[in-house]
């Protein structure tokens, strides 16, 4: 009697932990890598958004955050999203155009207008859902694009006016978008693995190259280049990436919570990186890096320069698909700068 009363004791207790562990436990796990450390603006926004996600599904769904490529080089996080070996990622477009290629419409140089509101508006206005649209066919479901930063030119060699490009030679990522943006103003483009590009700056490989200002202070390309232009030409954008099936076994209403919830941190995600970059450029300017606005002449003709020929590189790729996007930017830009 004492043993069957024990035993029903203990069993009870193995139900009530049992209750009390699942009810914890959340129904919908997501495990989203990326590349940056904990200590930058994408992973901060990221925490912000697992935080507030969970509390606003009362627990149910939990996102699992591994910064600093825990999971995979962005390649490989890619894939495991499409496979559904991770359910999401942050990727920037930068490393995306071999999965799609109607998003490398984002290397077009000046892409987004340079007042951030107006940027904004484009995001989220038909060209912009549509550039999310465009990742439905290729195995992801995209449900918000970050802003991660803009580049801007330096150089060993003056970069005062439109014509010192001419003959400069800069480092680029391996895209023919950005060969054609620097053949558009007479300089020359040379694909170099990140990895290498100090040491090519430092040896007169390279006259120069472009990335945003933290990049620029935390890689310390500063150190071996004079000149820095602030011409924000080149639009570092993040898109949050779901694996398909796990997207579609979320009830409507999370899935809502997940998108405004992305949306609503957004600002602060922006707000940090900004201020990262002023940051990063009293650093510069204090190791003596002379650094020059891009006049808003200079800015225009540079991107009536640029913009056929980096357009043109965009659509032998893109395609129809493409062309579509592009009449849509088109229209939906020159209505939000007028």
């Amino acid at each position: 009697m004492k043993f069957s009363r024990i035993v029903t004791i203990a069993l009870a207790l193995c139900m009530v932990i049992g209750g009390v562990v699942s009810a914890g436990a959340a129904k919908y796990e997501a495990r989203i890598g990326h590349l940056e450390s904990p200590l930058q603006p994408r992973h901060q926004g990221l925490e912000k958004v697992a935080k507030l996600v969970k509390e606003r599904t009362g627990g149910e769904v939990e996102f699992k955050l591994f910064p600093s490529s825990q999971l995979g080089n962005q390649r490989q996080m890619n894939e495991g999203v499409q496979f559904g070996t991770i359910e999401g990622t942050v990727s920037p477009a930068a490393f995306l155009g071999g999965f799609n290629p109607a998003v490398s419409i984002m290397d077009i140089p000046f892409i987004l207008p340079a007042d951030r509101a107006k940027a904004q508006q484009l995001r989220q206005g038909a060209f912009g859902k549509a550039l999310l649209k465009s990742f439905d066919s290729r195995g992801f479901k995209a449900i918000a694009a970050w802003p991660n930063g803009r580049k801007n030119f330096t150089s060993n060699k003056p970069l005062t006016t439109l014509a010192d490009y001419k003959g400069q030679s800069f480092r680029v990522m391996d895209s023919k978008i950005l060969i054609e943006q620097f053949a558009a103003i007479g300089a020359s483009a040379i694909a170099l693995p990140f990895g290498e590009l100090y040491t090519a700056l430092q040896n007169g490989v390279v006259d120069g190259e472009e990335n945003p200002l933290d990049t620029i202070q935390r890689m310390k390309f500063y150190e071996v280049q004079k000149y820095l232009v602030l011409s924000e030409h080149g639009a570092m954008e993040d898109f949050i990436l779901f694996n398909p099936m796990f997207w579609d076994s979320l009830p409507a209403k999370y899935q809502k919570v997940i998108v405004d919830t992305f949306m609503e941190v957004m600002p602060s995600v922006e707000a940090n990186k900004e201020q990262a970059q002023k940051d990063a450029l009293v650093v510069i300017e204090k190791a003596g890096t002379k650094v020059s606005p891009l006049s808003d002449e200079d800015r225009a003709a540079m991107r009536k320069l640029m913009y056929p020929k980096t357009t043109a590189a965009y659509l032998e790729r893109a395609g129809a698909e493409g062309q579509a996007l592009i009449k849509l930017y088109e229209a939906e830009y020159n209505k939000i700068v007028k």
